[in-house]
């Protein structure tokens, strides 16, 4: 039996030209086909894996932006904490020395916010702002709060002072005057 082709080559109906252009056109049509389903039989393979560590990457960024943010909304609180409870320093003409980041800062405050302060009843805060860091004196509970959302804004409460005194016991017996002014 003989295949369809060489029928219609005997026939006439077809022509050696165009017999050989259909199997080459064939031919092209199959390879392509079978370099597709290899394709995707690697695609198939790698992308689940692909797909995973894509999730996972996702899934990692967003925590990263969920933390950004609510890093950002903390301190944005605690900023507003500050805003609503500091203390007016306008009248202080007594210098109040305290440490910041191992470099000594002065504020000047009144004679009762002083003893506040050496009493543990004030914390000094800080923030930026569009003038630069500034530094302010709230009430000891509301810095707690502040602490709390973010420890960044407190700069000294009397419970830092003292703890940082309690490390060093070499001189516990020459305690520092409450008056001391640097």
């Amino acid at each position: 039996m003989s295949s369809l082709q060489d029928q219609l080559l005997k026939a006439g109906l077809v022509d050696q030209k165009k017999l050989a252009k259909v199997n080459r056109d064939k031919n092209r049509k199959d390879n392509l086909i079978r370099k597709n389903k290899s394709r995707k039989s690697v695609e198939s393979t790698s992308q689940p894996k692909r797909l995973d560590k894509k999730a996972q990457r996702d899934r990692e960024l967003n925590q990263q932006r969920q933390e950004a943010a609510r890093r950002k909304e903390l301190a944005a609180q605690a900023k507003q904490l500050i805003q609503d409870n500091k203390q007016d320093r306008t009248l202080g003409e007594h210098p109040y020395g305290f440490v910041y980041k191992s470099k000594v800062k002065k504020i000047f405050v009144t004679e009762a916010q002083k003893k506040q302060l050496v009493q543990g009843q004030l914390a000094i805060v800080t923030y930026v702002t569009n003038d630069g860091r500034k530094f302010e004196l709230v009430p000891g509970p509301v810095g707690e709060k502040i602490a709390q959302r973010d420890t960044t804004f407190i700069v000294a409460t009397r419970q830092q002072e003292e703890s940082d005194m309690n490390a060093d016991d070499s001189y516990a017996d020459f305690p520092v005057p409450d008056d001391l002014t640097w």
